[in-house]
């Protein structure tokens, strides 16, 4: 009888199961929220060196940030129904084989050296990464207790930012190097254009190493359940109808659209001859700065969360 063990240890240890499982699923999924956010900081080096090698305009260059951006507007909805039907962790694996196809097609996008080639491995890979959001994000809202789901979404969006402020480091030495003088026009047909291959070629394997190791864990599968309307006598058709959801687009709409040109353009800027005049590396090295300080603050969010109400946190931080 002492062998066999008692309905209260039996639920204990299979609530330390969970509670493991639960960590090593988090532990995976945060490797994705630092690799996304290392990709996308990149943008940031791409958009001052392209410019410089195809005489872009500030609005030819912002192109680089429509197609990056424009697929999480335009892939976002068919990527909730493809993880609707494959479920999470099939949706994220999805997600790791696009986006390591987009990163694969800037090796013949550099070797034919055009503009247009390069537009369109960067909507490929946004829509990857899209996909791997719409997957991750809600499965790490549900991956725990309800109450600390807004600590976990941000301690995870910390480790986004740990690759947003090494991107720029490593972006500037093996891609910015390479430009002689962003003002210089005359050098601009012979900057190596071959110097986004092997960053993203290395990428592209990553994304793959990554998706293998997460196909052998053992993630918890999470079903989609059907809404409580009915039970509620609530009926929202749409999801327009929640006021709190239209609200939040408002806000995530005006604080990425501020984030992200923020950070695309201090290359540029601090290139400048009337503001600093540092060269192509040096002008991409504080781009680490600002990005840090967000890692900073989400660092800070992910323990405050937890002591205050999320709704206080975010007004106080929009004031």
């Amino acid at each position: 009888m002492a062998a066999i063990p008692t309905q209260s240890s039996r639920t204990a240890t299979a609530s330390t199961d969970a509670t493991q499982r639960y960590t090593s699923a988090l532990s995976a999924v945060t490797v994705l929220f630092f690799l996304w956010g290392f990709i996308t900081c990149l943008n940031d080096i791409l958009i001052p060196y392209l410019k410089a090698i195809f005489q872009l305009s500030f609005a030819q260059a912002n192109l680089i940030n429509l197609c990056f951006f424009g697929a999480y507007f335009l892939v976002s909805i068919p990527a909730g129904k493809v993880v609707a039907r494959l479920g999470y962790k099939r949706g994220m694996l999805l997600g790791f084989a696009v986006a390591a196809v987009g990163a694969f097609l800037f090796y013949p996008a550099a070797a034919q050296r055009a503009y247009g080639l390069f537009l369109g491995a960067l909507f490929v890979l946004a829509a990857g990464i899209t996909l791997l959001q719409v997957a991750a994000n809600p499965y790490v809202a549900i991956l725990g207790p309800p109450a600390s789901a807004s600590a976990r979404l941000t301690l995870t969006q910390a480790f986004n930012s740990l690759g947003t402020t090494l991107a720029p480091l490593l972006g500037s030495a093996l891609i910015l190097s390479h430009l002689p003088k962003l003002d210089n026009a005359t050098t601009a047909a012979s900057i190596d254009v071959t110097a986004v291959q092997l960053p993203y070629l290395i990428i592209g394997v990553a994304l793959l190493l990554i998706s293998l190791v997460l196909s052998r864990i053992s993630l918890p599968v999470i079903e989609h359940v059907a809404d409580d309307d009915a039970a509620t006598g609530a009926h929202h058709h749409s999801a327009w109808q929640y006021r709190h959801l239209l609200l939040g687009v408002v806000g995530i709409f005006a604080y990425v659209g501020a984030e992200v040109a923020i950070g695309s353009h201090i290359v540029s800027y601090l290139a400048l001859p009337s503001v600093m005049g540092l060269d192509a590396t040096a002008a991409g090295n504080q781009v680490a700065f600002y990005w840090g300080a967000a890692m900073v603050g989400r660092f800070a969010g992910a323990y405050l969360l937890n002591k205050f109400e999320p709704a206080k946190l975010l007004a106080l931080n929009a004031v």
